[in-house]
């Protein structure tokens, strides 16, 4: 894998998409294919054992050691939508939106919502996959490409700390503990100060990527900005793709994070036989392909994935069944 520096890979694609104020899924997912399957993200749910989880208020009334307490029992482990629909009593189908299925009244938040049984479920993360769920579906995507070994991969160029820039503030801040509150007065001071920010010298402020890449050009849809890399599918097969990415988080290691890289937004191969596009305000992915690849991605038991069709709309009010 290493970086492309010439952005016209991506010609042929962005001629495939719609405008972005169209609502089907295609201002980010290409036209033409015969098939499209929609891989859920998973969620998350926190269940306290042998306990209900207690309400809010119940919660502000707790002393602090005992809320301590309480915190050290509670679990938290992926789930499905199948396993949130079940909890709401609501229904899982392939154009499901998450707050529909956890029932999320008009004007509250549908990032997490406690379930009638006491559980508490957090939405999927949006335009980002787990490592393992990267390996399952790309082992599916190499088999149907005649070049696994050769595509290209697009990361979005806002993703946190991903690109350096030139100014006055880090592109991403790590927390550090700072015991004197007067040194932690200052540094605040330092990094909220307008003023004199305006006359400061502005320097390069390190990204996960090297200046000449965080500098370099970008492939532009209408609306998004992707650094490109080549990569084929065969290098996203096995969890350790997030070792070998040029894009792996080095810094966040160097401050004690284990080894992560963010998971590609877009994926094509060379003979662009399919598209995987993980659009970073969605909670699924979309595949498109052959219909003989969308059929073993949704018989994947690792996955959670649906066959939908061409001009799908997968926009927070396109679940009708769940109104």
């Amino acid at each position: 894998m290493h970086w492309m520096p010439d952005p016209s890979a991506g010609s042929w694609l962005r001629d495939r998409l719609d405008d972005p104020w169209n609502s089907s899924m295609h201002s980010v997912v290409p036209h033409g294919y015969p098939a499209y399957a929609r891989i859920l993200h998973p969620a998350i749910v926190r269940s306290l054992p042998d306990r209900p989880v207690p309400t809010f208020d119940d919660w502000d009334r707790m002393p602090g050691p005992e809320q301590q307490r309480l915190m050290e029992l509670f679990v938290d482990e992926p789930t499905t939508w199948a396993e949130t629909a079940r909890a709401f009593g609501t229904v899982l189908h392939p154009l499901a939106q998450w707050q529909r299925v956890v029932r999320t009244p008009m004007d509250e938040d549908w990032q997490t919502r406690i379930a009638p049984d006491g559980r508490e479920f957090s939405a999927p993360a949006d335009g980002a996959l787990a490592p393992e769920t990267v390996a399952a579906i790309a082992t599916h995507l190499r088999a149907t490409t005649a070049t696994p070994d050769d595509g290209v991969a697009a990361l979005w160029e806002g993703f946190g700390g991903l690109l350096g820039h030139l100014g006055h503030t880090p592109s991403r801040a790590f927390l550090t503990p700072v015991d004197d509150p007067n040194h932690r007065a200052m540094l605040d001071r330092s990094v909220h100060d307008p003023f004199n920010n305006v006359f400061r010298r502005k320097t390069w402020q390190e990204g996960i990527l090297s200046r000449e890449i965080s500098e370099g050009p970008r492939f532009r849809t209408r609306d998004r900005a992707y650094v490109l890399f080549s990569a084929g599918a065969s290098e996203f097969a096995d969890a350790d793709w997030v070792l070998r990415a040029p894009w792996r988080d080095l810094p966040g290691e160097q401050h004690g994070f284990p080894p992560s890289a963010q998971s590609p937004s877009i994926l094509w191969p060379e003979d662009r036989a399919w598209v995987l596009v993980s659009e970073i305000d969605y909670d699924s992915t979309v595949v498109a392909g052959s219909a003989e690849l969308v059929a073993a991605l949704c018989a994947d038991t690792a996955l959670e994935a649906f066959a939908i069709s061409e001009g799908a709309e997968l926009h927070g009010d396109s679940d009708e069944v769940n109104r």
